[in-house]
């Protein structure tokens, strides 16, 4: 498995599959400018030169302490492989070097599985958080110290 830095380019093979990885619609969740403007930050892993997962990470500018996972995404073939938790690990190793101490995510609370994967990485969980995407959009609040 080779993990390295996003590109730029990165982004025209992952939206072509991302609503398959998920099995619905989900793309729109992930426009291009996080590969324009985060990709130093943000991984993608590789296996043969096959994409086998990505993760979209941003250290915020507006807190010092705090990084944000926005999306991550693993190739289903290669899932329940430690590949998603390699993923995340990076990420903190990244964040750590740039002095954040706390990383952030969210999910649906229908996403059972983002939410268990998120608690066995230490995460603490809050929510349903009501209306936390805007009306009628609640979501799971993740938080975990680095």
């Amino acid at each position: 498995m080779e993990i390295r830095a996003a590109r730029s380019e990165d982004y025209d093979p992952i939206i072509a599959v991302v609503d398959d990885w998920w099995g619905r619609p989900i793309a729109g969740s992930l426009p291009r400018l996080f590969f324009d403007h985060f990709h130093r930050t943000s991984l993608i892993a590789t296996s043969d030169g096959v994409l086998a997962g990505f993760l979209i990470g941003i250290l915020s500018p507006s807190s010092a302490e705090d990084a944000y996972i926005h999306f991550v995404g693993v190739n289903p073939a290669v899932r329940s492989t430690g590949l998603g938790r390699l993923l995340y690990e990076r990420f903190f190793e990244l964040a750590r070097a740039d002095g954040r101490t706390r990383a952030g995510a969210i999910t649906a609370p229908v996403n059972a599985g983002s939410i268990a994967f998120h608690q066995r990485m230490g995460f603490a969980v809050r929510g349903p958080v009501a209306g936390y995407d805007g009306p009628g959009k609640d979501m799971m609040v993740f938080s975990r110290t680095l």
